[in-house]
């Protein structure tokens, strides 16, 4: 396969995943962030709607108190909710829906077409960032993508993923979640400097956000 029809095999790849597959709400992990809407049928008191997931990833719901909601799909939450309340109502029936999805801010650098801050709503995973920033340019070194993770404050943590792996072979091991400040940087040499490559737009964009605050 030559290297154009192999371009075109992965950008075609690349929109089919960012297109065709969105993710389940059933299978989506709630975290801080989310706000839900959960009903007990036939219990009207019991239909409580926006429902934030606090910070420390619990719901407080009637009857039953502090659930730990963060780490669990809709539905485990909707069976755990349900094991709590059979205590108080007979046989009930919990549905839990996702009245607003969390957003989560993340930078996308380098070789793609619109480098920026951008937040990602619903997935935020790695091929969501960058089919957001516009898909890679043709100068990106795909096997060699990093991200940098802010674990707390001046440390940083750096991942390097295989993202021509994820798009040529399926690896979804690759395709990995992204938290709240991640940068996404795909390199044109395989190289990173963090001083050099990162600092600058990350510093930028927090300046804009510091003037438009005050």
């Amino acid at each position: 396969m030559g290297k154009k029809a192999g371009r075109l095999v992965l950008a075609v790849l690349l929109s089919i995943i960012f297109g065709i597959f969105p993710v389940s709400a059933q299978n989506y992990q709630l975290a801080p962030g989310d706000v839900l809407e959960i009903s007990v049928w036939g219990y009207e008191d019991l239909q409580i709607k926006e429902i934030p997931v606090r910070p420390d990833g619990k719901i407080a719901f009637p009857l039953v108190g502090e659930v730990q909601a963060g780490g669990l799909s809709p539905t485990e939450l909707s069976q755990t909710i349900t094991d709590s309340l059979s205590n108080y109502v007979k046989n009930p029936i919990v549905t839990v829906n996702i009245f607003k999805y969390r957003t989560t801010r993340v930078y996308v650098l380098g070789e793609v077409a619109k480098p920026g801050m951008y937040e990602l709503e619903k997935q935020h995973n790695l091929l969501d960032a960058v089919g957001i920033a516009g898909s890679y340019t043709k100068y990106a070194a795909k096997k060699k993508v990093y991200v940098i993770r802010k674990e707390q404050e001046a440390v940083n943590t750096k991942v390097k993923v295989d993202l021509l792996n994820l798009l040529e072979k399926g690896d979804m091991s690759q395709n990995i979640v992204l938290n709240e400040g991640d940068v996404v940087f795909l390199t044109k040499s395989g190289k990173l400097d963090f001083a050099r490559d990162i600092l600058p737009w990350v510093s930028a964009v927090y300046q804009v956000s510091e003037i438009q605050n005050n």
